[in-house]
Formats: C-alpha cells, structure tokens, sequence
C-alpha cells in the first residue's frame, strides 16, 4: 500500500498557523465577552436523565500535552530500529515492545514501571478524535477538554468545572478544580490553552486553581510576605467595590460579578486553612518525594495524590504543552519520547500505588490520555485535507531526528483508566495492526469517553443547564453514551 507524502506547499506556514489560530481566538473572546453578560445558568428544565451511580468521588486527569503517539508508547506495532535509507512507510514503531502484568499485552520499551502496574486498570486502544480539517493542537486540545469542537457562541466549560459546579467541593477548603504544570507565560499558544482552562459560563468561582510549579505550590495558598490578615480583608473589601460598582458594574451580569466574588472568599478560605498544607511537597518525607521526584511532571503528580487526600474533586496533571517540546515531536521523535518515558513512566505507576495503598483507588478515577497520536507519514486520517506540517521532508529515512512520529493523526489512539470502578486487567478495543492504525474494534470517541467519566463521577452525560433560553450539555448534545465495557459494573 502506497501513501501520498505531501509536499513542501502542502504544509501550514508559520503565517497559515497565525491566521487561523487568530480566527480562532478572535471568535472565542467573542464569545467568552457574551458569556459574561449572561444571566444565571439554571437546571434545564426538560433534563429528566436520571443521574448514574457513581462509581468515583474525585477524578485525576494525566494529560499528555502534544499529542502522545500511540505505537510509541501503549499500542506497539511493527518496529524498526535506526537505519539510514530506511524507507519511513516500514517505520510503526521506534520502540520494541516489552511485555506487561496482564499476560500477553505488550507496550513499548521505557515504560516498565506502568507496565507492571497496568493490571491495576483498563488500556483503551481505540479512543478516536474528529477530524477537525487543520489538526492545531489548540483546536484539538480545546475539543478534548470541554468536549465541544471550537469555537462555540459561548465560552464552553472544562471538563472539570463542570464537575466542580454539578458536585461541588468535597472538602470546602480546597478548592474543587486544580491544574498542575502548566505554565501560560513565555507559552506561543497561552491566549488558545487559556480558551479552555476556564469555568466558562459556568463563572469564575468554578474555573481552575492554576499551580504552573508542583513545588512551588505552597507559595500559592499564603498570603504575600507583609500582608496581614487585616490588609487582606481591606483589599478583599476593595475588590468587591471595583466589581460592583462604577465603569465595571455593566462589564458582567450580576451572576458573574457574584461568582468572581465567590472566588475571592473561597480563595480567602483557603488562606486561612489548615488543610493548605496539603500543596506543601516540602512536607512529604523524602524517600515518597524522591520516587516521584523525576521532574516538574512527577513532582505534579505526587501533588496530585496529596491534594486527592485532601479532598479536591478534580486534578488535571499536565506534561504541560509547548509548541513543539515534549510530547509535540515534528523532530527528534524518539530522542524525545525517550526522555518523555523517563519523566512519566515511575510517577504514574507511584500514584496508581500509592493511591491503592492509602484505599483511594477505588474511588479516585485516574485518566491518562492526549489531544490526539501520531503517525510516520500520515497526516490526520486516510483522505484528511489536513496540511502537513511534519518537519521530515523525505520518503527514507536520512537523520537520527527524524525517526519518530512526527503527523497528528487522529483515526485512533490510546487512554488508560484505573480506579473508580474501572474494570482491572482488560484491554478495552484495538487499532488495525498495519497502516493506517484506524480504531477497528469499540471506537471510542471524546463524547462518549466524557460521557463515561461523567458517569463514573455520578454526573448523567445528558444533564444540561439553560443558557439564555437554551440548553448546555455536559457531552455534546447531550448525546454521550457511556463504554459500559470500561467498568467492573455499570454505573447506569
């Protein structure tokens, strides 16, 4: 089988990229500015769904920012070692395959800690992603995260705001929504990751408590060097005249002035809580640290398991996105994931242990997953419009730096799941063994995937609040069905 190698005009210029990610975020302020003159967002009235039995009581989200491919890391196929001449259409894998603790699946080499703890959960091979014409990772990652394809006419919630405004906080003093390790400055996409890191229409008082630095996240919850409590009421006090009076009052409706109101208090809540030792990695004894400790994404997740104890709802931990570092690999594909497996592999496997020994696992529903996965020569899908935009300009293989995966593609990648009812042990569907690498078996699509987490956290895929008159769906459409194959027993 033969497939065509797009050629140099066939690929976004950097002014292509700039015009359409400013299209695209031209319309999202546009709407985010619309939001905030809407009113109260209330229960549809006509949602009747009745609310699943919820499996979990807190999610944590391990995204793989950049687009984590697939037969480099939990869905091997054929591989080929390094061989100059080498032509790239028998390159699938760069990795050999090593085998797990569920008998007889294999994931790729680098990744032996996960390996011997992946009968713990499920390995879904067949999650799938729309394809969205020009595959941009802020479209994409957008999508993934509020389940909703950009742009909408109002400003979408992330997945985890939803979850913060449906269940509300376990534990008042935390804060319900928590992103760890993504930074926004010195970022060429911050204004598109700032799109979906967001409460939406929901309000600010369910948006995420950024932590870009795991360590540096006890900074966060003490009030500045110098200022004491009465200085923090004053300024609290001052805050609420900005917002509530003056030029600002007509800046938002009186539901989204009151919600970023809301955020101060809970904010100043925390402040004074003893439970904000939890955001403290200085307090973790050493030998727990250090088996976490291989990176800002390690230290992430060790913050993670210690702020699930304390009781935050939903955690996202990121690798965190920067256009073409870590996991965006147009270059030096296996050099990268090489070093991308050793920064992941032992954090990932500590948490799902850690959590199994302290009795979380159970009820915390662990989700590791990506905006899409990659291919070596071909772009988005069999017959995509997509535009190249792979840095390998030829048919063999000439470099080291271009062996690897270098096209998003987005006909089928992989996810795992552990916890929360979650099924042990199983390999949930599959991908065609030769190219190109389509979910053949159980496709799961983003809406369908939410609508499973959803469920597992009690949250029924078609509840919906009335936006201005019309109804908002937590999955798409509210048409989510839930992969009742992914659990130990159904949660509807």
């Amino acid at each position: 089988m033969s497939f065509h190698m797009p050629s140099d005009s066939d690929r976004l210029t950097p002014a292509d990229l700039a015009h359409t990610r400013r299209r695209f975020l031209q319309t999202l302020s546009a709407a985010s500015a619309a939001t905030l003159t809407m009113g109260a967002p209330r229960l549809f009235a006509a949602e009747t769904a009745p609310a699943p039995r919820a499996t979990a009581d807190r999610c944590i989200l391990l995204w793989m920012g950049g687009g984590m491919a697939a037969p480099d890391t939990f869905d091997p196929k054929h591989y080929e070692p390094f061989q100059k001449g080498l032509p790239i259409e028998k390159v699938s894998s760069t990795f050999p395959a090593i085998d797990t603790a569920i008998p007889g699946v294999q994931i790729t080499e680098g990744l032996e800690r996960i390996a011997s703890i992946l009968d713990r959960g499920t390995l879904v091979r067949s999650h799938f992603q729309a394809d969205l014409g020009n595959i941009l990772h802020s479209r994409h990652q957008f999508h993934w995260h509020t389940g909703y394809v950009p742009p909408q006419t109002v400003a979408a919630p992330h997945l985890g705001a939803w979850m913060a405004r449906v269940l509300g906080p376990d534990n008042p003093a935390i804060p319900p929504f928590i992103c760890i390790g993504q930074r926004m400055e010195g970022n060429g996409e911050k204004e598109e990751l700032k799109a979906f890191h967001t409460g939406g229409f929901l309000g600010s008082e369910y948006g995420p408590f950024m932590l870009p630095d795991a360590d540096l996240a006890i900074e966060a919850v003490r009030p500045p060097k110098g200022m004491s409590p009465n200085r923090f009421a004053s300024r609290y006090s001052a805050y609420q005249k900005l917002v509530n009076s003056g030029p600002n009052k007509d800046l938002a409706s009186d539901y989204h002035r009151e919600s970023m109101l809301r955020s101060v208090e809970n904010a100043h809540r925390l402040l004074n809580s003893p439970d904000r030792v939890a955001f403290d990695l200085s307090l973790e004894p050493k030998e727990s640290f250090d088996k976490y400790n291989t990176g800002r994404f390690g230290q992430g997740c060790l913050l993670a398991r210690r702020l699930c104890e304390a009781g935050a709802r939903f955690i996202e931990v990121t690798t965190e996105y920067v256009p073409f570092l870590h996991w965006d690999t147009h270059e030096n594909g296996h050099d990268t994931y090489a070093r991308m497996k050793k920064e992941i592999d032992a954090p990932i496997a500590q948490l799902i242990l850690d959590l199994e020994a302290k009795g979380l696992l159970d009820r915390t529903l662990v989700v590791l997953a990506t905006e899409f996965s990659r291919d070596m020569i071909i772009e988005g899908v069999p017959g995509s419009v997509a535009k190249d935009q792979s840095r390998a300009r030829s048919d063999t293989l000439e470099e080291p730096k271009h062996y690897g995966l270098h096209r998003h593609f987005t006909g089928g990648c992989s996810a795992l799941m552990f916890g929360g009812g979650i099924k042990k042990g199983q390999v949930y569907g599959s991908t065609a063994d030769e190219r190109p690498f389509l979910a053949v078996k159980d496709p799961i699509s983003i809406t369908d995937l939410h609508a499973s987490i959803f469920a597992a956290m009690g949250i029924s895929p078609a509840y919906a609040l009335d936006i201005e008159k019309r109804p908002f769906y937590v999955t798409e459409d509210g048409k989510g069905k839930v992969a009742t194959g992914l659990f130990e027993k159904s949660p509807v």
